[in-house]
């Protein structure tokens, strides 16, 4: 027999979830930030500008990941009374302010890349040798930090967690690149083309943050939007109202959005004026119940309405049934 959970085990489910994404979160702004001071150290000292775009990518990382910690925190805490259709906005606003930041800093990166294209000079050996080291160490943690976010992932959607998986798999591939970047100019010294290994990795670095800033905005843009829902989702709507086909006469329209990981539903049904008010609303119960068990946080309202325009039964029937 399968278990149906309650409204109180369901709203216990998604307190844990919540609470277990803040700890990650909050997990990940404190060894960010413990790296990020060594990096400004390292970046000073050395004279590279790719260890200066580390730096200056590390800061804004902080930045990002300290505003999507403050939107999970503010979601926890409740004030969802305040909002009628919940506070998942949060999550898509902190997806767009990830790209943003991402994408804004790397004026500031480019700015020293073409400065030092302009004026090169030799690092600092002993210096460089310290930045690898650190390099290596942080694509380890990297690495971890973006598995255990993945693994949350699976277990729910999350627009704050997408866009921290992008952050911290973009941020282990630019890790690689200057450490790369770093052992190549160590392995050959004395050649003309050692002054310039530093700029143009540098720049290998701002085109990858340039592109997981536009993935992360163009992510979280559709749903802050209120996009309609996936095209396989609409499909199962569809099914629905094909399954209670002989209920209602006609179909006048249909209104979906997502908010967080949270979506809504509207169906706006025309129904047999000579049936019974309370045998109407048992039908809509019905719809209701079954879109819900099918599509996963689903809030679905149906309002009966009338008028000549509309789609009418006839339309539902002549879709194809989906094959299972």
């Amino acid at each position: 027999m399968v278990h149906v959970q309650s409204e109180e085990e369901i709203k216990s489910s998604e307190i844990r979830m919540q609470r277990l994404k803040e700890r990650v979160i909050f997990k990940s702004l404190i060894i960010d930030t413990i790296f990020w001071i060594p990096s400004l150290i390292l970046a000073g000292m050395s004279g590279s500008v790719t260890l200066s775009t580390e730096a200056i990518k590390k800061g804004n990382e902080i930045l990002s990941t300290f505003f999507a910690w403050l939107a999970l925190k503010k979601m926890s805490q409740g004030g969802a009374h305040a909002y009628d259709y919940g506070m998942g906005k949060f999550e898509n606003m902190t997806g767009i302010v990830t790209g943003i930041v991402m994408i804004l800093s790397l004026v500031l990166v480019f700015g020293l890349t073409v400065l030092k294209l302009l004026n090169p000079h030799m690092l600092h050996e002993e210096v460089t040798i310290v930045a690898m080291i650190v390099m290596f160490t942080g694509i380890c943690v990297s690495t971890i930090l973006w598995r255990e976010k993945v693994h949350i992932a699976k277990m729910e959607y999350s627009p704050v967690i997408e866009a921290q998986i992008t952050l911290f798999k973009t941020k282990a591939i630019t890790e690689f690149v200057v450490l790369a970047a770093l052992l190549l100019v160590l392995f050959i010294e004395d050649n003309p083309w050692e002054d310039y290994i530093d700029p143009i990795a540098s720049f290998i670095v701002i085109g990858s943050f340039l592109l997981s800033g536009y993935r992360t905005i163009s992510s979280s843009l559709p749903d802050l939007l209120d996009k309609t829902i996936e095209e396989e989702l609409q499909l199962v709507v569809v099914r629905s109202l094909a399954d209670f086909f002989d209920e209602y006469e006609a179909f006048h329209g249909v209104r979906s959005r997502k908010c967080g990981n949270d979506i809504f539903i509207e169906l706006f049904l025309e129904f047999d004026g000579n049936r019974q008010m309370d045998d109407v609303q048992k039908t809509i119960y019905a719809i209701k119940a079954s879109l819900e068990r099918e599509i996963h946080r689903s809030s679905v309202t149906i309002m009966p309405c009338t008028g000549k325009f509309g789609t009418k039964k006839q339309d539902i029937e002549e879709i194809e049934p989906i094959e299972e």
